[in-house]
């Protein structure tokens, strides 16, 4: 019963990862196109921090269509592809940490902060579309978040590299113990 489990949830991990490369590959990038630029910040949640001025210039350089088309993005592709990659991320927790489903709050919060920020930039831009305004508040929040969401996508990261190095671990004690 347990091999069965666990090949279910390798299963799971390996299409929840593939899910993730396609939709990259097939959703996020194309996408993205309609508001992105040959050059500079295509999207302020890929640094790791975000200034007032950086966000000033990220919507300045962008006509009124693309700064609608990055809001449409935010709004939706960009909250299915946190629930993608958490459900990624759960599954090889889940796998290769059976005992320590603690560690799956990690991405959950990580996905929580992905949406807060999204949250905000919409604020952010929203007002900017209306008044030419951008609240040193929303950049400073959104900014924070962001942060917070980029150190526990890099915690999340440690654990499954932690999980893969008890699993190769246990995998070889058990090895050695089946050959004495």
């Amino acid at each position: 019963m347990k091999n069965l489990t666990n090949n279910k949830t390798l299963y799971l991990s390996l299409v929840s990862t593939l899910v993730f490369f396609l939709y990259i590959t097939l959703v996020l990038s194309r996408l993205s196109d309609c508001y992105s630029l040959e050059v500079g910040l295509n999207s302020l949640g890929l640094s790791f921090y975000y200034t007032k001025d950086m966000v000033k210039s990220f919507f300045e350089l962008r006509n009124q269509k693309q700064l609608i088309c990055y809001s449409e993005f935010l709004k939706i592709w960009d909250v299915i592809f946190a629930i993608i990659y958490t459900m990624m991320y759960a599954t090889w927790i889940t796998l290769l940490l059976k005992n320590k489903r603690i560690f799956l709050i990690i991405p959950i919060l990580a996905m929580l902060c992905d949406w807060a920020e999204n949250f905000l930039e919409l604020l952010m831009l929203e007002t900017y579309l209306k008044s030419n305004f951008i609240s040193e508040t929303f950049v400073s929040l959104g900014s924070g978040i962001n942060s917070i969401k980029w150190i526990l996508s890099t915690l999340t990261y440690l654990v499954i590299i932690f999980g893969i190095i008890i699993t190769v671990k246990n995998s070889l004690a058990k090895s050695k113990k089946n050959s004495v």
